[in-house]
């Protein structure tokens, strides 16, 4: 934990530089969806076949629908979060979830989040965990998400269970705070605004399970404001 501190208060990620890591990112995690809508359109334009047309209708109805729900899901977890207010509702939390992990059925989620609304910090603060909680889920599984009010705090709680969990070394450094911006890459930007988020104020970090376990549990604390 002091070695998190003293990251903290030695490196200052520029707005700028920190903003064209998370742009990276997500364009990464759209180009699949995007890119298969462009193969559908071009199939679709020299098919004449109805069958084939209607595989290729099915295409891109699956793709745009996948691009949504990724920038549904962005929208919170990197933007502004929900408009102008600071908080956010639980249901459009979950809805974010569900599009970006739980649609496909290869994730199953179990919702444990008590607020009504969440705010702001606590919401991107969830919202990146689940997705490295849900991308470790290389074969799919389980999501537990919780949150609860608890003495004048927010508590989180996130837990993956599956066949196989995989939390690569540079996100688990970066959630852990043992990284310099150096190092940080579009790849761990969503754990570096994780770590960032639960470092602010009197928070106490993030608390990950042990390499060793057969499951992988994040957990945070945040101050209600």
């Amino acid at each position: 934990m002091d070695k998190a501190r003293d990251i903290r208060q030695e490196v200052s990620m520029t707005p700028t530089h920190f903003a064209s890591l998370l742009a990276s990112r997500l364009c990464h995690d759209l180009l699949s969806p995007v890119g298969a809508m462009s193969n559908g359109l071009e199939l679709l334009a020299d098919e004449h076949d109805p069958e084939m047309r209607a595989k290729c209708m099915d295409l891109l109805h699956e793709s745009a629908s996948a691009t949504a729900n990724k920038l549904k899901f962005f929208r919170l977890a990197f933007g502004a979060a929900g408009g102008y207010g600071d908080s956010v509702a639980s249901s459009e939390i979950r809805a974010a979830i569900d599009g970006m992990f739980i649609h496909n059925g290869r994730i199953e989620l179990n919702w444990m989040v008590v607020p009504e609304v969440l705010p702001k910090p606590a919401t991107k603060l969830l919202l990146n965990l689940a997705l490295i909680a849900g991308d470790a889920l290389v074969r799919g599984g389980k999501l537990d998400v919780g949150a609860e009010n608890a003495h004048g705090r927010i508590e989180l709680a996130l837990r993956a269970s599956g066949p196989r969990i995989l939390l690569d070394p540079e996100i688990r450094a970066t959630l852990a705070g043992q990284v310099s911006q150096e190092a940080v890459t579009p790849r761990s930007a969503p754990a570096w605004l994780a770590f960032v988020l639960a470092q602010s104020g009197d928070a106490g970090g993030i608390q990950i399970s042990d390499p060793e376990a057969d499951y992988l549990l994040f957990g945070a604390s945040l101050t209600k404001p």
